[in-house]
């Protein structure tokens, strides 16, 4: 039956068809970056559930996000060690595994646990995933192959929040972490018939000699790590101010810069930090830092403002970021052809400015925004999206030899994901500090010496009396309208100033990418995430 199975999937010069393997590699990749933000909602019912308080529930996101964070630069060098196949679909088994023992859980310290060894599994499945499809598709058809891809990748954080919503309070909260169990068998079975080493893998063996470095693997660890907490918990602690905070950035600040002067004096490091003298591989890299920083904290201030301030419910929320998503999936195929034919440094630059345009849209947000409003400028954001993914990573390995695709790729996934996690703490932080910055300065207005004040108080309080409330307690009332008021505009322009960063962020990079080299036959390949 097997062999009946691979023959239907086999082209004329007897190779599997390589959109084959395209969508088994999207499978796991939808996989693993859903379950990024699926759990962000249900974070409540976890707490509930499980007898956690809130502070402590938070450690089901920061857990994953840390391992996740250690794996993705060292998938390169763990790829060389035990060959591309295997490592991968050891990570596929471990993810799978580890989110069924996380769905059966019975408290929070076991389930931090297990969603370590889930981040542990999704951390090395990006890169590899990246390569195979390198690997797979002649240089002519891999921009439409990562087209494919690139659309699970934003599509997925997009559909998170609504889909985790939506189990939750449809079913149980372990529901999130039990749908991955049949997605990850498929994926097991299909990579397990359809994908292989190419030739030009070499796989080292430690009985053969190969060296493992332990001393950059925990100089990492530590550095990265420890930096995935202070960006996780910072603002909930108070950054500096905390003396939990202030150990982790000191390890932080010791793993980071030990790790990078070792790496550096290694002929065989488990990170190749000398890849970044290529200047286009380096300027990608800090691009797709930036991508990562502005798609993840936009997606995380969209849904928050339409619930918080115009009391959407998630569901309805996740509603409005669908169309978004739609207008990726039609755009990235395009945008597959267009970089065969047009430079990338173009396309980029375009899709930034497009992106930036939104944003300040965005901006122009008030408390009277209807639904269709804000679902127009998602979309207007998610059309520049779509110009920046494949082109950067075009632009990135247009110079990178093949063999060094494994390594690259890790690294700049790494990039992607610490700019998101970077994003996303800078603009809760920012969301708080502003909140109170224009909070201060509006409170400054309410004092008897306005009249429109006045106004407003004893018109509420008028109102108030003649629904049946007595007058004191009338113009309590009042005044408090008057302060809920005055929270919802501070809270408002606090989102206002978070808009407007983001979009000068994606207009600050075009300059940037001025200096990169026009990307010719590209002799490695062009993975993307």
């Amino acid at each position: 039956m097997r062999n009946r199975l691979l023959a239907k999937l086999r082209t004329a010069d007897g190779s599997i068809n390589p959109w084959v393997i395209a969508v088994t590699v999207t499978l796991a990749t939808f996989m693993e970056v859903l379950d990024t933000s699926i759990a962000n909602v249900a974070l409540p019912h976890i707490s509930g559930n499980l007898s956690a308080g809130a502070d402590e529930s938070t450690w089901v996101l920061t857990s994953y996000l840390v391992s996740n964070a250690i794996v993705l630069p060292l998938s390169g060098w763990f790829s060389g060690l035990i060959g591309r196949k295997r490592f991968y679909m050891t990570c596929v088994a471990i993810f799978t595994v580890s989110s069924f023992l996380c769905g059966l859980a019975p408290s929070l310290g076991v389930l931090v646990l297990f969603r370590v060894l889930q981040g542990v599994g999704g951390g090395g499945l990006q890169p590899s995933e990246q390569a195979i499809l390198n690997d797979t598709f002649p240089l002519s058809k891999r921009g439409m192959a990562f087209a494919v891809y690139g659309i699970a990748v934003v599509v997925a954080p997009t559909i998170g929040p609504w889909l985790g919503g939506w189990i939750t309070d449809n079913f149980s909260w372990r529901w999130i972490f039990y749908i991955n169990v049949p997605v990850g068998i498929i994926s097991l079975m299909l990579t397990s018939f359809l994908v292989s080493d190419p030739p030009h893998m070499k796989r080292a063996s430690v009985k053969s000699g190969f060296r493992i470095d332990y001393i950059g693997i925990g100089l990492i660890s530590l550095g990265l790590g420890s930096m995935q907490i202070i960006l996780d918990k910072g603002q909930r602690d108070d950054w500096l101010a905390s003396g939990f905070i202030r150990v982790f950035f000191v390890l932080m600040l010791i793993g980071i810069a030990a790790g990078i002067i070792w790496e550096l004096r290694q002929k065989e490091p488990v990170v190749d930090l000398k890849m970044l003298k290529d200047r286009n591989f380096a300027i990608s890299t800090v691009a797709m830092f930036f991508l990562g920083f502005v798609l993840y904290s936009s997606t995380v201030l969209i849904p928050q403002f339409l619930q918080e301030m115009l009391g959407y419910t998630a569901e309805l929320a996740g509603m409005a970021l669908s169309p978004g998503g739609a207008v990726i999936m039609l755009m990235m195929p395009v945008v597959g052809i267009l970089v065969s034919k047009l430079d990338t440094r173009i396309l980029v630059a375009f899709g930034c400015l497009v992106s930036s345009i939104a944003l300040f849209w965005m901006a122009g947000w008030d408390l009277q925004l209807d639904y269709s409003h804000a679902v127009r400028a998602r979309m207007l954001q998610s059309f520049g999206l779509a110009f920046l993914f494949i082109p950067i990573n075009v632009a990135a390995f247009a110079y990178v030899p093949k063999e060094k695709t494994n390594m690259g790729t890790g690294i700049i996934n790494l990039a992607r994901n610490v700019g998101a996690s970077v994003g996303i703490a800078t603009v809760t932080t920012m969301l708080e500090r502003r909140t109170q910055a224009h909070q201060l300065r509006l409170i400054e207005t309410v004092n008897n010496m306005n009249p429109a004040l006045s106004t407003m108080t004893n018109g509420n309080t008028a109102r108030l009396i003649s629904y049946g409330s007595n007058s004191s307690h009338a113009a309590q009332q009042a005044k408090g309208m008057v302060y809920h008021v005055v929270q919802n505009q501070s809270a408002m322009l606090a989102f206002v100033d978070n808009f407007k960063m983001l979009g000068v962020v994606f207009l600050a990079v075009i300059p940037v990418l001025l200096l990169m080299k026009k990307p010719k036959a590209p002799t490695g390949g062009v993975p993307v995430h």
